[in-house]
């Protein structure tokens, strides 16, 4: 797994002119490929009317599916830049659909690859970017009169406090970079007079 990657902050349209052609850029998340399969066909479906609709999606931390469609346009003008455009980027788990509506003027292929690709480099300036980075899921256990004060810390730190359970025990589930376990478990013995517990559990994203 890499340590982390950027992804679109929200779901969001952007148009830019090119010679008269509209050039609409049409970005989301999208958690698995069938997502991002699902955000194509809806877009496809509101503009219909359109010359073209050419898309490309990245999923994956480590990129593991990159898939992109010319969408009739000329081979390697829209998808293929579009897919450089978000690789480029370090975007992950995004779709990207270019809706085209042609204004009469040819373009070139030049003209293409640079109008689709930096169609999708203005969408994701103007709609921006968040990075996730990767953690380590870990779980405290703490007696309640100590609990309070180990929740207020873990804050005042800037530690992300998953969830919080309270039984015999509170039990708080936090996410740790893997570089700072051992430091984060030096600090709980020491708060905590060696009465909590950790355990780690499996590693996941969260925002940076």
């Amino acid at each position: 797994m890499q340590d982390e990657y950027r992804t679109v902050a929200r779901a969001g349209v952007h148009e830019t002119e090119v010679n008269r052609s509209r050039f609409l850029c049409a970005l989301a998340p999208a958690a698995t490929e069938q997502e991002a399969q699902e955000f194509v066909a809806a877009v496809r479906k509101e503009h219909a009317d359109a010359s073209h609709n050419c898309w490309a999606y990245v999923v994956g931390a480590n990129a593991q599916v990159q898939k992109a469609s010319d969408d009739g346009e000329p081979g390697g003008t829209a998808g293929v830049p579009m897919l450089q455009m978000l690789l480029r980027r370090d975007m992950r788990y995004v779709v990207a659909v270019v809706t085209r509506y042609y204004g009469g003027v040819k373009l070139g292929a030049g003209g293409l690859i640079r109008a689709y690709g930096g169609s999708v480099g203005e969408a994701l300036d103007t709609l921006g970017t968040i990075t996730r980075r990767r953690f380590r899921l870990a779980t405290v256990t703490v007696d309640h009169q100590r609990a309070g004060k180990v929740q207020n810390d873990l804050r005042a730190t800037g530690r992300e406090v998953r969830d919080v359970r309270y039984g015999e025990a509170v039990t708080l589930e936090i996410g740790l970079p893997d570089a700072d376990v051992d430091a984060f478990r030096a600090w709980l013995a020491d708060t905590t007079a060696g009465t909590a517990t950790l355990e780690l559990g499996g590693e996941a994203y969260g925002d940076a």
